[in-house]
This record gives C-alpha cells, sequence and structure tokens, in this order.
C-alpha cells in the first residue's frame, strides 16, 4: 500500500488537474454562446445566396455553369475535411475522421480517387499520417474564422474540379444540433444537387445583368460554395466549444471522485498506521 505522503502528492495533484478543468469548462461555455450567434448569422446569409442562385439559374436558360453539371463518370472526388485546431474535445474529430475514412475507402473500393483539402490542425495531421492526397489546407483559424481565410484552401478545390480534376466535391463537417449533441456530416457541394437550386418562388424574374450574365452566375455560384464552406466551419467552432464544454465537465466530475476514492484510502492508511503504532505501543509495555 502507498504512503500517505504519496497519496497526499496524489490528491493534490489531481485537484490541481480538476481546476485546469474547470477553467477550461467555463472559458468553452463562454466562447460556445459567441459561437452559436456567428453560426446562426451565418444562415440566412448561405440561404439568401441559394435563392438568388436558384433563380438566376433558372432565369438563364442559355447557359449552364459547370457546377450544375453532373459528369457523366466518377473518376475522382475531393473532400473538404473540417476538424478543430486543438483537442480536449471528446470525440468530436474521431467521429469526423472516421466518417471521412469510411467513405475514402468505399470511393477507393470503387476505383474512386480521393483529393482532400484539410480545413484544421487535427484532420491536416491525421491525413499526412495517413498518406491522404491533401491538395490545400488552412490552420490555426482560431475562434473566430474569417473568410479571407477559406477562400484560398477552396478555390484550389474549385479550380481542380472546374479542370477536370475532380469530379465532385464534398464537405465533412460537424453539425451542431445542440449542446449535447453534434453529429459528423457529409454533403455534396459540386455538382450542387437539383434540391438545392430549385427557388423557392416559381415566378419568373427578369434580371438587368452587368458586366454579363454568365460573369454574374460564374462569381454568384462562386461565393455559394464558398458560404457552404464557412458555414460548415462556423457549425464546426460551435460543436468544438460545446464538445469542450462537456468534456471537461466530466473531466472535472470524474477528478471530484478521484479525490474522494482517494481521500477514503488515505484515510485507511492513516488509520492503519496509528493502529500499528498503538499495537507496537501496548506490546512495548507488556513486555515491560
Amino acid at each position: 500500500m502507498a504512503s500517505g505522503k504519496e497519496i497526499r502528492s496524489k490528491i493534490k495533484s489531481v485537484q490541481n488537474t480538476r481546476k485546469i478543468t474547470r477553467a477550461m469548462e467555463m472559458v468553452a461555455a463562454s466562447k460556445m454562446r459567441k459561437a452559436q450567434e456567428r453560426m446562426r448569422a451565418a444562415r440566412p446569409y448561405g440561404e439568401k445566396i441559394r435563392n438568388v442562385s436558384a433563380h438566376l439559374a433558372q432565369a438563364l436558360q442559355d447557359y449552364v455553369h459547370p457546377f450544375l453539371v453532373k459528369r457523366p463518370q466518377i473518376k475522382r472526388v475531393g473532400v473538404v475535411v473540417v476538424t478543430t485546431d486543438k483537442g480536449l474535445c471528446g470525440g468530436m474529430n474521431t467521429n469526423v475522421l472516421r466518417t471521412t475514412v469510411s467513405q475514402m475507402k468505399a470511393w477507393q473500393q470503387a476505383g474512386i480517387g480521393v483529393d482532400v483539402c484539410a480545413i484544421g490542425n487535427k484532420g491536416f495531421g491525421f491525413m499526412q499520417r495517413s498518406g491522404g492526397s491533401v491538395l490545400s489546407h488552412v490552420i490555426q483559424l482560431g475562434d473566430t474564422p474569417h473568410l479571407d481565410r477559406l477562400i484560398g484552401p477552396v478555390k484550389v478545390m474549385l479550380d481542380a474540379y472546374i479542370a477536370g480534376q475532380i469530379d465532385e466535391l464534398h464537405i465533412v463537417y460537424t453539425r451542431f444540433i445542440n449542446t449535447m449533441r453534434q453529429e459528423p456530416v457529409m454533403e455534396q457541394l459540386l455538382p450542387v444537387p437539383p434540391d438545392r437550386m430549385k427557388p423557392v418562388s416559381t415566378h419568373a424574374f427578369e434580371y438587368i445583368y452587368e458586366p454579363s450574365a454568365q460573369a454574374v452566375i460564374d462569381d454568384l455560384l462562386i461565393r455559394y460554395i464558398e458560404a457552404l464552406v464557412y458555414q460548415g466551419v462556423s457549425e464546426n467552432i460551435a460543436s468544438e466549444q460545446s464538445a469542450r464544454m462537456v468534456a471537461m465537465k466530466a473531466a472535472s466530475d470524474n477528478a471530484g471522485t478521484v479525490i474522494d476514492d482517494l481521500k477514503l484510502v488515505y484515510n485507511k492508511t492513516r488509520q492503519a498506521a496509528i493502529t500499528k503504532e498503538l499495537s507496537e505501543i501496548v506490546a512495548g509495555a507488556a513486555a515491560v
């Protein structure tokens, strides 16, 4: 059995760990509210730009953008993998990467190649270790994602799609459901699914284009894909803070349980030492 000094040292160590996890829990709770507000604020923009794109695509019958055309044969696909830069957020990154790897294996078994755009340090490191084909990446986005840092890596994938190097583009991220629940999802970005390009209104609109209809729809669809990626990153950050808060609360509760158990062991050890000393004193007195 460990000595009383060793047990006291363990208790002190666990208490210090609990202080850290409690502090991280409170910080995550504070950041979570801001992340949720940012995520909800980004949703109307993505929905509005989708509606405008759908109306323009319907009005412009003589030009079909490559983002709207399904390729006859899928030889290679691209995947935008959104993970966190930091750990200590439960199994969130593990679930996203498991979903990604499972789908990549299915594609590879069908003879389809896969290229990856990694957003987040955890996903980038995993793809490097596993030997994945990483075309672009961005890390250290911080708690507030900025679109200008996402445009570059996303443009690499869009250019690859336009050039015919990839035939489909997907995004994998963690969707925020509520504080206690987040789930990994994979969505197709390109070609844009037909159900997403259905206009809200069936009324025919007449537009005045400047400089041209083709230039407007080209830029608008690129902005739409960038908005979807930004929305996925915002959802992922909100999920990260929620998962970290829950994980740190569980760690704090477990630390409290460990401390109680160690205190019980310490009291038993101390009582056994006192009993032993009393027995030795009584035995010495009896011998005299």
